[in-house]
């Protein structure tokens, strides 16, 4: 009886085993069936908090659980704290982070900064000059350098993702 327990339960496990596989969650399969497999996983509210992005003032823990948000952005001078330093930015992503891993897909929120001159929010970090003034040294590889630096300033507080968009092209249409 002992032996025919030993199966039954073997046969039940790997059953289970078989059905819990998530597509999604395997980094040896195509993006694209990963894609899928997601998708048809996700509910109406999951899409809809993926597709949100929230200012850092009014994010929390419950808030990006509850509503599944998929992105929170610091922007224009917002920081956790005035001298905010790199381990409190840590600290703080760590803890929103932690909001969006106990979903029940467990995907992970995406950080974003407005470093449009580095990565000034954070205490002691270098900041550049506006890229209208860079682009008047007429020296892309100065420019080159100096978004090297801040990328590396902002990896360095957790974030993965910043905003430092300019194109700059004025023209005059006459």
């Amino acid at each position: 009886m002992g032996r025919l327990s030993s199966i039954l339960f073997c046969l039940i496990f790997s059953t289970t085993a078989v059905f819990a596989y998530d597509v999604y969650k395997d980094h040896t399969q195509d993006v694209e069936a990963r894609v899928q497999d997601l998708l048809k996983r996700m509910t109406l509210a999951e899409k809809i908090g993926q597709m949100t992005q929230i200012e850092r003032i009014v994010a929390n823990y419950s808030v990006i659980k509850d509503y599944y948000i998929g992105s929170i952005i610091s922007g224009g001078g917002s920081a956790p704290e005035p001298k905010a330093s790199v381990d409190t930015w840590q600290n703080m992503i760590d803890y929103l982070q932690a909001g969006a891993i106990v979903t029940r897909l467990q995907i992970p929120m995406i950080y974003a900064i407005d470093a449009v001159h580095g990565h000034n929010n954070v205490y002691g970090a270098v900041i550049f000059p506006h890229n209208i003034g860079l682009g008047c040294t007429r020296d892309p590889d100065l420019v080159k350098r100096i978004g090297a630096a801040t990328a590396l300033e902002v990896r360095a507080t957790g974030i993965s993702y910043f905003f430092a968009p300019c194109i700059a092209a004025c023209r005059d249409p006459r």
